[in-house]
C-alpha cells in the first residue's frame, strides 16, 4: 500500500476528504520525526514504540568495487511493535512491551 492508498483508507476510517487526511498522516509522521530528532521515545499504546538507538561503528563492503568501508557510529531510528499489534498481524503470542 502506498502513501495515497493508505490516505484513502484514513480518509474512509474518519468520513473525512483524502485531504484532511493527507494532512493528519503528515502532521503525525512529521511530529514522530522531531520528537525522535530531540531524541525521544514515541510510545503509542496498542502500536508499539518508535525509538532512536546509538549504532556501533562497523565495517561495511561497497557493493560495486568490493572495497571495505568503515560505517561511522551513529544514531537509527527503530520500531518496536506491541504485542498487540503482533497479534493482530500474524495470531503471535508476544513478550509485553
Amino acid at each position: 500500500m502506498n502513501k495515497a492508498e493508505f490516505i484513502e483508507l484514513i480518509a474512509g476510517k474518519l468520513g473525512s476528504s483524502k485531504a484532511d487526511a493527507g494532512r493528519a498522516l503528515d502532521a503525525v509522521t512529521e511530529g514522530i520525526a522531531e520528537v525522535l530528532a530531540k531524541g525521544d521515545d514515541v510510545k503509542l499504546t496498542g502500536f508499539g514504540i518508535f525509538e532512536v538507538r546509538e549504532v556501533a561503528a562497523r565495517q561495511g563492503r561497497n557493493l560495486h568495487t568490493g572495497a571495505t568501508i568503515e560505517i561511522p557510529a551513529g544514531k537509527a531510528p527503530k520500531f518496536k511493535p506491541s504485542s498487540t499489534l503482533k497479534q493482530a498481524v500474524g495470531g503471535q503470542t508476544a513478550d509485553a512491551e
